[in-house]
């Protein structure tokens, strides 16, 4: 039989009165009817058989030869018309064949006429009569074997049938939710696929509506047996027609998916959980992310203890009864229970979160367990993980559940999963917190405390830390007293945050410091700073144990000015730093020009000194980019707030100036720290500096010390005179002696200190030793170190000045004028 042919016959099948072909034999077994079916069957017509024997039909050797299950009895009973059960044999077609032939037989009534009532045979082919029989079997299984949940609705949306999957999923007869409302047949249903409408009634009115199947539909609901059991089902949808095509119903398949969807939600999960879970370097706030993300998708409340020290950035010890920090617990309506930081009692070693640490390894408890019954009143199931990492122990994390459900394996492999993540970003925090402390205070033993107060200069200073995640930076500023009265300032930048950073910006200020000691203008300064910056650079290179952030200081920037208050000239470096703002008497504000060099660390290209006088009173800034520059806004939008606050009236107290700077910037957050240092200028009057042209003659000698007598006792400073005298007479007869003309000598006082000070152009050294008893000089520059506080000397272009510092705290010193 043809496929087409058995589709169309599939449900009565081949041996079905309908369509089998049939012959019907008298009491004695000969043809007496013959259909057309079974003429196409063997191809005899009913002309040539009626009369002959049925058995004529069958080939000879049998069908037990061929291995078929009908044999001589079954012939027997054929003829008998008594074979109920259909069986196999071996017919003769006309042309010759042999053809596999299924039989049935039965009798018909007799007439009154008839001894014996006729018989009629059913006859099919026999391998369409097993493909038939296949697909029946098909159709049984999914009726009663079948794992796929298969239900009928008719047009109006009502169940009228369903194969016993889906019978024993609704827990009872399906003529039971005849008169129910689809969508309320199942507990707490919801189609949990995207893009689909919001209810199985709508899903199949669509299906109704245009013909087109839904296919992979996820469905959740509780069973209506039990509805505390929430299963996840895949459904498809598709209409039934009869053979005329109208539409009878919809047809459901269902599979369940639960195990497959909850692995997904798994995966999904610890998806999400790699970018929520230690989103900040915060210990606290990573529990209360994990537990955030653990409820109500893994467990119905999370308490996340940690260990106290560990929380505060030092490793803890698990010694008797322990001390914990509940940093999170939340509950399944999503509410925190406790504030993250709850410092709980000491627990015993017995609980389950000690146990867990102890151990290592997670445990689960039911609550009627001695260890589980803190919980009992609430919850069923106790699963305690400890929190681990780089094999420190951190704390512990517990998972409860309320229902009857235990943590399964896969569930307990989820919960070490998302611990394990938290306890990366704990252990994260803790490092950062350790780093960051230390960093600190590495920092502020680098950074001055208290800036020196001179008469140069008034300053005030502010520095501001990046945001918590960036870590401690690399800015540092400092303000160095310099000989004459002159005062240094310097601000510089390093690239980078932590430990490196401030160790680098340390030995940084430490250079300036030390290079500026020697009265280096700004640009030879930078110079030698940035030699020093290199060659520590080159070093850390060739160290092949050193880590790519430790390697050198490349990237750092310094500014570094030079006031002089007798002139009032400003004279400044800059090393790839932004230019000093100045602020003049008048309100105007404007940038100091200068020719920014390259970075420290880069070498080979000059630096240029840019000099401006100012103004008495005018205030000038100093800052690192940090201040100007933010998440939020450019450089540009920085230095604009920058200039309008310092524009504005400014107040005499230099801190109320720094504050409005800070209050003024864009605001926003921060990934850099930046430093302020803002300095208002002092100019020293006439009064106040005395200078003396000198011949490179020794009489003059006596003529210098007569001109510093003089201007001591102008200045009420007459106990001074010896000593002054001393000194005056020392560095003048070196400079006739050794040097060459013209001489000057300049003394200032600038009401703390006295300074002498004898140039010359020479560019001969001096240098203090210890004179034998023998020796006839050599003992000058002795004497001066013995009466002066501080003596140096500095290099000029045309020269050198050797300056001595006297101190004005003598008793019976007058210096108010």
């Amino acid at each position: 039989m043809s496929d087409a042919r058995a589709s169309d016959h599939d449900l009565r099948g081949p041996l079905d009165a309908g369509v089998a072909a049939a012959a019907v034999l008298d009491a004695r077994g000969r043809v007496v009817g013959w259909s057309p079916a079974a003429e196409e069957l063997l191809g005899h017509g009913s002309a040539e058989l009626t009369g002959r024997p049925f058995t004529d039909l069958f080939a000879v050797g049998g069908p037990d030869d061929a291995g078929e299950r009908g044999g001589p009895a079954e012939l027997d009973a054929v003829a008998g018309g008594v074979l109920r059960v259909h069986r196999v044999f071996r017919l003769v077609h006309r042309d010759g064949r042999v053809l596999r032939v299924a039989l049935v037989a039965a009798p018909l009534l007799a007439s009154a006429r008839e001894e014996a009532p006729a018989r009629i045979v059913l006859m099919a082919d026999a391998d369409d009569l097993q493909a038939w029989q296949t697909r029946q079997a098909m159709l049984r299984s999914l009726v009663n074997e079948s794992p796929v949940g298969l239900g009928i609705y008719d047009t109006a949306l009502r169940p009228v049938w369903v194969n016993a999957r889906a019978g024993h999923e609704l827990g009872s007869a399906v003529s039971t939710y005849a008169q129910v409302p689809l969508d309320e047949v199942w507990p707490r249903g919801e189609i949990i696929s995207p893009r689909h409408p919001r209810t199985l009634a709508e899903v199949m009115r669509r299906v109704l509506a245009t013909g087109q199947p839904v296919i992979d539909l996820h469905y959740r609901a509780g069973l209506p047996a039990t509805p505390q059991d929430e299963r996840v089902w895949s459904c498809s949808y598709f209409l039934l027609r009869d053979a005329a095509g109208n539409a009878l119903g919809v047809c459901e398949e269902s599979v369940d998916i639960t195990d497959r969807y909850a692995a997904q939600e798994r995966l999904v999960l610890l998806n999400e959980a790699s970018a929520r879970i230690g989103t900040t370097l915060d210990a606290t706030r990573t529990a209360q992310e994990l537990a955030a993300m653990a409820v109500p998708r893994l467990a119905d409340r999370v308490d996340v203890h940690l260990l106290k020290e560990p929380v505060e950035g030092r490793d803890g010890l698990l010694t008797g009864d322990v001390g914990l920090c509940r940093a999170a617990s939340r509950t399944a309506a999503g509410e925190a229970v406790v504030q993250g930081g709850e410092v709980t009692e000491p627990l015993a070693a017995s609980t389950p979160a000690v146990r867990c640490m102890a151990l290592g390894s997670s445990l689960l408890y039911a609550t009627t367990d001695p260890a589980g019954r803190a919980w009992r009143a609430e919850f069923r199931w106790l699963l305690a993980v400890p929190v681990r990492a780089r094999g420190t122990v951190l704390g512990a994390a517990l998972f409860l559940r309320a229902g009857p459900e235990p943590f399964a394996e896969d569930d307990r492999v989820l919960a070490e999963e998302l611990v394990a993540r938290a306890g990366v970003a704990v252990d994260n925090a803790r490092r950062y917190t350790q780093e960051r402390d230390a960093a600190l205070m590495l920092q502020r033993s680098l950074l001055p405390r208290n800036l020196p107060g001179r008469t140069a200069v008034d300053v005030a200073h502010r520095y501001l830390p990046s945001d918590a995640r960036a870590g401690v930076g690399g800015d540092w500023f400092d303000v160095v007293p310099l000989s004459g009265t002159r005062v240094a300032l310097a601000v510089g930048d390093v690239v980078g945050h932590g430990l490196r950073a401030a160790a680098t910006m340390g030995r940084l200020r430490t250079t300036v410091r030390a290079l500026a000691r020697l009265d280096l203008p700004p640009d030879e300064l930078l110079a030698r700073l940035d030699d020093v910056v290199g060659q520590s650079t080159a070093e850390a290179e060739e160290d092949p144990s050193a880590a790519p952030a430790e390697e050198g200081s490349c990237g750092a920037t310094c500014l570094y000015a030079v006031y002089d208050p007798v002139s009032g000239h400003l004279t400044a470096a800059s090393a790839g730093h932004p230019a000093p703002v100045v602020r003049g008497p008048d309100g105007h504000v404007t940038p100091l020009e200068l020719e920014p060099g390259p970075p420290l660390g880069v070498g080979g290209l000059p630096f240029e000194s840019t000099e401006a006088e100012l103004a008495e009173g005018s205030v000038v800034a100093l800052f690192t980019d940090g201040l100007v520059r933010g998440v939020g806004h450019d450089l540009g939008a920085g230095l604009d707030a920058l200039h309008d606050a310092l524009a504005a009236d400014a107040p005499r107290d230099l801190d109320a100036v720094c504050e409005r700077v800070v209050t003024a910037l864009p605001p926003g957050p921060t990934t850099d720290d930046a430093a302020l240092l803002v300095a208002r200028t002092h100019r020293l009057g006439p009064d106040q500096v005395v200078v003396h042209e000198l011949e490179a003659d020794p009489a003059t000698v006596a003529d210098a010390r007569k001109e510093a007598a003089r201007s001591l006792e102008d200045w009420g400073m007459g106990v001074l005179g010896f000593t002054t005298e001393l000194i005056v007479s020392e560095l003048v007869t070196n400079a006739v002696r050794y040097a060459e003309g013209p001489i000057q000598l300049r003394l200032i006082r600038d009401g703390r200190t006295l300074v002498c000070e004898v140039s010359d152009r020479g560019h001969t050294s001096p240098h203090l030793r210890r004179a034998a008893a023998e020796d006839e000089g050599g003992r000058g520059l002795f004497l001066i170190a013995q009466l002066a506080r501080h003596w140096g000397t500095r290099y000029t272009p045309t020269g050198k000045t050797i300056w001595t510092e006297q101190d004005l705290d003598a008793p019976g010193l007058d210096v108010a004028g």
